[in-house]
Protein backbone atom coordinates (compact mmCIF):
# COMPACT_ATOMS: atom_id res chain seq x y z
CA UNK A 1 0.00 0.00 0.00
CA UNK A 2 2.81 2.41 0.95
CA UNK A 3 4.59 1.72 -2.33
CA UNK A 4 1.43 2.55 -4.31
CA UNK A 5 0.95 5.83 -2.42
CA UNK A 6 4.62 6.68 -2.95
CA UNK A 7 4.27 5.93 -6.65
CA UNK A 8 1.21 8.17 -6.92
CA UNK A 9 3.01 11.03 -5.18
CA UNK A 10 6.00 10.64 -7.46
CA UNK A 11 3.73 10.58 -10.51
CA UNK A 12 1.91 13.71 -9.28
CA UNK A 13 5.22 15.58 -8.85
CA UNK A 14 6.38 14.42 -12.28
CA UNK A 15 3.17 15.60 -13.95
CA UNK A 16 3.33 18.98 -12.17
CA UNK A 17 6.90 19.54 -13.32
CA UNK A 18 6.26 18.53 -16.89
CA UNK A 19 2.70 19.86 -17.24
CA UNK A 20 1.84 22.14 -20.18
CA UNK A 21 1.56 25.04 -17.72
CA UNK A 22 5.17 24.58 -16.59
CA UNK A 23 6.39 24.23 -20.16
CA UNK A 24 4.53 27.40 -21.10
CA UNK A 25 6.01 29.25 -18.12
CA UNK A 26 9.50 28.17 -19.14
CA UNK A 27 8.86 29.30 -22.72
CA UNK A 28 7.68 32.67 -21.42
CA UNK A 29 10.80 33.00 -19.29
CA UNK A 30 13.05 32.27 -22.27
CA UNK A 31 11.13 34.66 -24.50
CA UNK A 32 11.26 37.41 -21.90
CA UNK A 33 15.02 36.96 -21.54
CA UNK A 34 15.42 37.26 -25.32
CA UNK A 35 13.25 40.36 -25.41
CA UNK A 36 15.17 41.92 -22.51
CA UNK A 37 18.46 41.38 -24.32
CA UNK A 38 17.15 42.79 -27.60
CA UNK A 39 15.66 45.83 -25.86
CA UNK A 40 18.92 46.40 -23.99
CA UNK A 41 20.98 46.13 -27.16
CA UNK A 42 18.82 48.83 -28.75
CA UNK A 43 19.21 50.94 -25.60
CA UNK A 44 22.97 50.69 -25.88
CA UNK A 45 23.03 51.28 -29.63
CA UNK A 46 20.94 54.44 -29.68
CA UNK A 47 21.48 56.03 -26.27
CA UNK A 48 24.85 54.96 -24.84
CA UNK A 49 27.91 57.24 -25.00
CA UNK A 50 30.81 54.85 -24.61
CA UNK A 51 33.46 57.51 -24.03
CA UNK A 52 31.80 58.79 -20.86
CA UNK A 53 29.62 55.75 -20.02
CA UNK A 54 26.68 58.16 -19.87
CA UNK A 55 23.46 58.21 -21.89
CA UNK A 56 21.51 60.51 -24.16
CA UNK A 57 18.13 61.66 -22.88
CA UNK A 58 16.30 60.66 -26.07
CA UNK A 59 16.67 59.38 -29.62
CA UNK A 60 16.71 61.16 -32.02
CA UNK A 61 18.65 63.61 -29.86
CA UNK A 62 16.84 66.97 -29.57
CA UNK A 63 17.47 68.31 -26.06
CA UNK A 64 20.04 70.92 -25.15
CA UNK A 65 21.99 68.72 -22.74
CA UNK A 66 24.62 66.29 -24.05
CA UNK A 67 23.73 63.72 -21.39
CA UNK A 68 20.64 62.52 -19.55
CA UNK A 69 19.44 63.66 -16.16
CA UNK A 70 20.01 61.27 -13.26
CA UNK A 71 16.41 59.99 -13.17
CA UNK A 72 16.55 58.52 -16.70
CA UNK A 73 20.09 57.30 -16.04
CA UNK A 74 18.94 55.55 -12.87
CA UNK A 75 16.31 53.66 -14.84
CA UNK A 76 18.87 52.52 -17.42
CA UNK A 77 20.95 51.31 -14.48
CA UNK A 78 17.91 49.52 -13.03
CA UNK A 79 17.40 47.73 -16.34
CA UNK A 80 21.05 46.66 -16.41
CA UNK A 81 20.85 45.37 -12.83
CA UNK A 82 17.64 43.47 -13.59
CA UNK A 83 19.28 41.95 -16.65
CA UNK A 84 22.20 40.79 -14.51
CA UNK A 85 19.73 38.75 -12.45
CA UNK A 86 18.37 36.73 -15.38
CA UNK A 87 19.25 33.04 -15.06
CA UNK A 88 22.05 31.69 -17.29
CA UNK A 89 22.84 35.03 -18.96
CA UNK A 90 23.01 37.42 -16.01
CA UNK A 91 26.75 37.08 -15.47
CA UNK A 92 27.32 38.41 -19.00
CA UNK A 93 26.10 41.82 -17.78
CA UNK A 94 28.20 42.22 -14.63
CA UNK A 95 30.70 44.45 -16.44
CA UNK A 96 27.81 46.56 -17.72
CA UNK A 97 26.53 46.99 -14.17
CA UNK A 98 29.98 48.22 -13.18
CA UNK A 99 29.93 50.68 -16.10
CA UNK A 100 26.62 52.06 -14.78
CA UNK A 101 28.08 52.40 -11.29
CA UNK A 102 31.15 54.19 -12.64
CA UNK A 103 29.03 56.70 -14.54
CA UNK A 104 26.61 57.17 -11.65
CA UNK A 105 29.46 58.66 -9.63
CA UNK A 106 29.54 61.56 -12.09
CA UNK A 107 26.25 62.69 -10.51
CA UNK A 108 27.42 62.25 -6.89
CA UNK A 109 27.88 65.55 -5.05
CA UNK A 110 30.36 65.36 -2.17
CA UNK A 111 30.11 69.08 -1.44
CA UNK A 112 26.51 69.15 -0.26
CA UNK A 113 25.49 67.93 3.18
CA UNK A 114 23.94 65.43 3.34
CA UNK A 115 25.55 64.04 0.20
CA UNK A 116 23.50 62.80 -2.70
CA UNK A 117 23.05 62.59 -6.44
CA UNK A 118 22.55 65.84 -8.33
CA UNK A 119 19.87 65.92 -10.98
CA UNK A 120 22.52 66.39 -13.68
CA UNK A 121 26.17 65.37 -14.11
CA UNK A 122 28.79 67.51 -12.43
CA UNK A 123 31.87 69.08 -14.05
CA UNK A 124 33.61 68.36 -16.32
CA UNK A 125 30.63 66.71 -18.03
CA UNK A 126 27.91 69.06 -16.86
CA UNK A 127 26.69 71.80 -14.55
CA UNK A 128 25.23 69.67 -11.77
CA UNK A 129 21.76 70.38 -10.45
CA UNK A 130 19.36 70.23 -7.52
CA UNK A 131 18.73 67.21 -5.37
CA UNK A 132 15.46 65.43 -6.07
CA UNK A 133 14.59 63.13 -3.20
CA UNK A 134 12.72 60.64 -5.37
CA UNK A 135 15.66 60.38 -7.80
CA UNK A 136 17.90 59.49 -4.90
CA UNK A 137 15.38 57.03 -3.49
CA UNK A 138 15.21 55.07 -6.77
CA UNK A 139 18.98 54.84 -6.76
CA UNK A 140 18.99 53.81 -3.10
CA UNK A 141 16.58 50.98 -3.91
CA UNK A 142 18.82 49.87 -6.75
CA UNK A 143 21.72 49.67 -4.29
CA UNK A 144 19.54 47.57 -1.99
CA UNK A 145 18.79 45.17 -4.84
CA UNK A 146 22.48 44.99 -5.72
CA UNK A 147 23.30 44.21 -2.10
CA UNK A 148 20.71 41.43 -2.01
CA UNK A 149 22.07 40.00 -5.25
CA UNK A 150 25.77 40.22 -4.37
CA UNK A 151 26.04 40.69 -0.55
CA UNK A 152 28.64 43.39 -1.21
CA UNK A 153 28.44 45.80 1.75
CA UNK A 154 29.57 48.83 -0.26
CA UNK A 155 26.11 48.90 -1.84
CA UNK A 156 24.46 48.80 1.56
CA UNK A 157 26.63 51.68 2.79
CA UNK A 158 25.64 53.89 -0.15
CA UNK A 159 21.97 53.06 0.43
CA UNK A 160 22.40 54.25 4.03
CA UNK A 161 23.93 57.53 2.84
CA UNK A 162 20.98 58.10 0.54
CA UNK A 163 18.52 57.43 3.35
CA UNK A 164 20.23 60.12 5.42
CA UNK A 165 19.45 62.54 2.61
CA UNK A 166 15.82 61.41 2.48
CA UNK A 167 15.36 62.03 6.20
CA UNK A 168 16.88 65.49 5.72
CA UNK A 169 14.07 66.19 3.26
CA UNK A 170 11.32 65.79 5.88
CA UNK A 171 9.07 68.84 6.31
CA UNK A 172 9.43 69.95 9.94
CA UNK A 173 7.14 72.98 9.76
CA UNK A 174 3.92 72.20 11.72
CA UNK A 175 2.17 75.23 10.19
CA UNK A 176 2.09 73.61 6.74
CA UNK A 177 -1.08 71.89 5.53
CA UNK A 178 -0.65 68.12 5.87
CA UNK A 179 2.46 68.79 7.94
CA UNK A 180 5.30 66.37 7.59
CA UNK A 181 6.26 64.34 4.56
CA UNK A 182 9.41 64.37 2.44
CA UNK A 183 9.63 67.14 -0.12
CA UNK A 184 9.98 66.22 -3.78
CA UNK A 185 13.06 68.36 -4.38
CA UNK A 186 15.41 70.91 -2.86
CA UNK A 187 14.82 73.19 -5.87
CA UNK A 188 13.33 76.54 -4.87
CA UNK A 189 10.57 76.38 -7.51
CA UNK A 190 8.73 73.47 -5.85
CA UNK A 191 7.53 72.81 -2.31
CA UNK A 192 5.45 69.74 -3.14
CA UNK A 193 5.40 66.66 -0.98
CA UNK A 194 4.63 63.60 -3.08
CA UNK A 195 3.59 60.01 -2.74
CA UNK A 196 6.67 59.29 -4.82
CA UNK A 197 9.03 61.13 -2.48
CA UNK A 198 7.66 59.38 0.61
CA UNK A 199 6.63 55.82 -0.28
CA UNK A 200 9.95 54.90 -1.98
CA UNK A 201 11.69 56.47 1.01
CA UNK A 202 9.61 54.21 3.24
CA UNK A 203 10.56 51.22 1.11
CA UNK A 204 14.23 52.13 1.37
CA UNK A 205 13.99 52.49 5.15
CA UNK A 206 12.11 49.21 5.58
CA UNK A 207 14.71 47.39 3.48
CA UNK A 208 17.49 48.90 5.59
CA UNK A 209 15.72 47.87 8.79
CA UNK A 210 15.15 44.35 7.46
CA UNK A 211 18.87 44.05 6.70
CA UNK A 212 20.37 45.84 9.72
CA UNK A 213 17.75 45.62 12.45
CA UNK A 214 18.43 49.27 13.36
CA UNK A 215 15.22 50.88 14.65
CA UNK A 216 16.18 54.30 13.26
CA UNK A 217 15.37 53.05 9.77
CA UNK A 218 12.04 51.54 10.76
CA UNK A 219 10.87 54.60 12.67
CA UNK A 220 11.57 57.01 9.82
CA UNK A 221 10.19 54.67 7.19
CA UNK A 222 6.99 54.25 9.19
CA UNK A 223 6.63 58.05 9.44
CA UNK A 224 6.84 58.33 5.65
CA UNK A 225 4.44 55.42 5.20
CA UNK A 226 1.92 56.86 7.69
CA UNK A 227 2.08 60.34 6.13
CA UNK A 228 1.34 58.90 2.69
CA UNK A 229 -1.62 56.92 4.01
CA UNK A 230 -3.02 59.89 5.89
CA UNK A 231 -2.80 62.51 3.16
CA UNK A 232 -2.44 60.81 -0.23
CA UNK A 233 -4.92 57.93 0.01
CA UNK A 234 -7.99 58.49 -2.18
CA UNK A 235 -11.50 57.14 -1.51
CA UNK A 236 -11.09 54.53 -4.27
CA UNK A 237 -8.20 52.91 -2.40
CA UNK A 238 -5.51 54.31 -4.68
CA UNK A 239 -3.03 57.12 -4.09
CA UNK A 240 -2.97 60.70 -5.33
CA UNK A 241 0.21 62.36 -6.54
CA UNK A 242 1.15 65.29 -4.28
CA UNK A 243 0.11 68.18 -2.06
CA UNK A 244 1.50 71.71 -2.19
CA UNK A 245 1.97 74.23 0.63
CA UNK A 246 -1.40 75.80 -0.16
CA UNK A 247 -2.99 72.47 0.71
CA UNK A 248 -4.00 71.72 -2.88
CA UNK A 249 -3.87 68.04 -3.76
CA UNK A 250 -2.90 66.96 -7.28
CA UNK A 251 -5.17 63.94 -7.68
CA UNK A 252 -3.71 62.12 -10.68
CA UNK A 253 -3.34 58.43 -9.88
CA UNK A 254 -0.10 57.35 -11.51
CA UNK A 255 0.72 53.65 -11.60
CA UNK A 256 4.07 53.98 -9.83
CA UNK A 257 2.42 55.64 -6.84
CA UNK A 258 0.33 52.52 -6.37
CA UNK A 259 3.37 50.30 -6.86
CA UNK A 260 5.49 51.87 -4.16
CA UNK A 261 2.70 51.60 -1.59
CA UNK A 262 2.13 47.97 -2.57
CA UNK A 263 5.83 47.38 -1.95
CA UNK A 264 5.91 49.32 1.32
CA UNK A 265 3.09 47.19 2.71
CA UNK A 266 4.78 43.97 1.60
CA UNK A 267 7.95 45.02 3.40
CA UNK A 268 6.00 45.90 6.55
CA UNK A 269 4.45 42.45 6.43
CA UNK A 270 7.87 40.83 6.04
CA UNK A 271 9.20 42.81 9.00
CA UNK A 272 6.26 42.50 11.40
CA UNK A 273 4.55 39.33 10.18
CA UNK A 274 1.26 41.20 10.67
CA UNK A 275 -1.22 39.95 8.08
CA UNK A 276 -3.00 43.30 7.87
CA UNK A 277 -0.14 44.77 5.85
CA UNK A 278 -0.24 41.96 3.32
CA UNK A 279 -4.01 42.41 3.08
CA UNK A 280 -3.52 46.15 2.45
CA UNK A 281 -0.97 45.42 -0.26
CA UNK A 282 -3.38 43.03 -1.97
CA UNK A 283 -6.20 45.56 -1.72
CA UNK A 284 -4.12 48.27 -3.42
CA UNK A 285 -2.92 45.82 -6.07
CA UNK A 286 -6.41 44.58 -6.86
CA UNK A 287 -7.88 48.09 -6.93
CA UNK A 288 -5.05 49.29 -9.18
CA UNK A 289 -5.34 46.39 -11.63
CA UNK A 290 -9.10 46.94 -11.89
CA UNK A 291 -8.69 50.70 -12.32
CA UNK A 292 -5.99 50.50 -14.98
CA UNK A 293 -7.83 47.76 -16.87
CA UNK A 294 -10.78 50.11 -17.44
CA UNK A 295 -10.51 51.95 -20.76
CA UNK A 296 -7.02 50.41 -21.11
CA UNK A 297 -5.70 53.09 -18.77
CA UNK A 298 -2.53 51.09 -18.17
CA UNK A 299 -1.37 51.76 -21.72
CA UNK A 300 -1.92 55.49 -21.21
CA UNK A 301 0.48 55.45 -18.25
CA UNK A 302 4.18 56.01 -18.97
CA UNK A 303 6.08 52.73 -19.24
CA UNK A 304 8.60 54.08 -16.71
CA UNK A 305 5.82 54.24 -14.11
CA UNK A 306 4.45 50.83 -15.06
CA UNK A 307 7.86 49.19 -14.62
CA UNK A 308 7.95 50.35 -11.00
CA UNK A 309 4.32 49.31 -10.49
CA UNK A 310 4.89 45.81 -11.85
CA UNK A 311 8.16 45.16 -10.03
CA UNK A 312 6.40 45.90 -6.75
CA UNK A 313 3.66 43.47 -7.77
CA UNK A 314 6.37 40.82 -8.04
CA UNK A 315 7.35 41.60 -4.44
CA UNK A 316 3.74 40.93 -3.50
CA UNK A 317 3.58 37.73 -5.55
CA UNK A 318 6.65 36.45 -3.71
CA UNK A 319 4.58 36.45 -0.50
CA UNK A 320 1.13 35.45 -1.79
CA UNK A 321 2.11 33.13 -4.67
CA UNK A 322 -0.75 34.77 -6.59
CA UNK A 323 0.30 34.46 -10.22
CA UNK A 324 -2.32 37.01 -11.27
CA UNK A 325 0.27 39.74 -10.74
CA UNK A 326 2.98 38.38 -13.02
CA UNK A 327 0.25 37.41 -15.50
CA UNK A 328 -0.92 41.02 -15.68
CA UNK A 329 2.69 42.10 -16.16
CA UNK A 330 3.16 39.52 -18.92
CA UNK A 331 -0.01 40.62 -20.69
CA UNK A 332 1.23 44.20 -20.71
CA UNK A 333 4.70 43.16 -21.86
CA UNK A 334 3.32 41.08 -24.74
CA UNK A 335 1.02 43.82 -26.00
CA UNK A 336 3.75 46.48 -25.84
CA UNK A 337 6.11 44.22 -27.79
CA UNK A 338 3.49 43.65 -30.47
CA UNK A 339 2.03 47.16 -30.76
CA UNK A 340 4.62 49.71 -29.64
CA UNK A 341 7.99 48.26 -30.68
CA UNK A 342 9.67 49.26 -33.92
CA UNK A 343 11.09 45.96 -35.21
CA UNK A 344 13.73 47.75 -37.30
CA UNK A 345 15.34 49.59 -34.38
CA UNK A 346 14.05 47.65 -31.38
CA UNK A 347 12.91 50.95 -29.85
CA UNK A 348 9.55 51.41 -28.14
CA UNK A 349 7.53 54.22 -29.67
CA UNK A 350 4.67 55.09 -27.35
CA UNK A 351 4.14 58.56 -28.82
CA UNK A 352 4.21 58.01 -32.56
CA UNK A 353 6.87 60.10 -34.22
CA UNK A 354 8.14 61.77 -31.06
CA UNK A 355 11.65 60.93 -29.86
CA UNK A 356 12.03 57.69 -27.93
CA UNK A 357 13.08 58.50 -24.38
CA UNK A 358 15.75 56.77 -22.36
CA UNK A 359 13.17 56.39 -19.60
CA UNK A 360 10.71 54.40 -21.71
CA UNK A 361 13.31 52.16 -23.37
CA UNK A 362 14.89 51.44 -19.98
CA UNK A 363 11.48 50.63 -18.51
CA UNK A 364 10.89 47.87 -21.04
CA UNK A 365 14.33 46.37 -20.36
CA UNK A 366 13.33 46.24 -16.68
CA UNK A 367 9.97 44.64 -17.42
CA UNK A 368 11.25 41.87 -19.72
CA UNK A 369 14.29 41.17 -17.56
CA UNK A 370 12.22 40.98 -14.37
CA UNK A 371 9.75 38.58 -16.00
CA UNK A 372 12.72 36.37 -16.88
CA UNK A 373 13.78 36.08 -13.23
CA UNK A 374 13.15 32.94 -11.22
CA UNK A 375 10.13 33.43 -8.99
CA UNK A 376 12.13 32.46 -5.92
CA UNK A 377 14.30 35.53 -6.54
CA UNK A 378 11.43 38.04 -6.53
CA UNK A 379 12.15 38.75 -2.85
CA UNK A 380 15.45 40.34 -3.91
CA UNK A 381 13.57 43.02 -5.83
CA UNK A 382 13.71 46.54 -4.48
Amino acid sequence: MKSIVSLLITLSIFLSIFSPMSVQAKQHQTQNAERAVQSYESLQQYFYKEDSKLYLEEFPYQSGNPYSYVWPFSQAMAGTIDLSGVPKIGSDYEDDVQDRLDALELYWNEEKQPKGYDSYVLAPYGHGGDFFYDDNEWIGLEFIQLYKMTHDKKYLERAKEIFNLVVFGWDNDPSHPASGGVFWTQASWSSDRNTVSNAPGAELGFHLYEITGQTHYFQWAKKMYDWTNEYMLAPNGLFWDHIDLAGTIEKTQWSYNQGVMIGANVLLYRITNEKKYLTRSESIANAALAYYEEEERLYKQPARFNAIFFKNLLLLEAETKNKEYSHAMQTYADKVWEQYRDPETGLFKFDGEHPVTLLEQSAMVQIYASLAWKKKDYRKKA
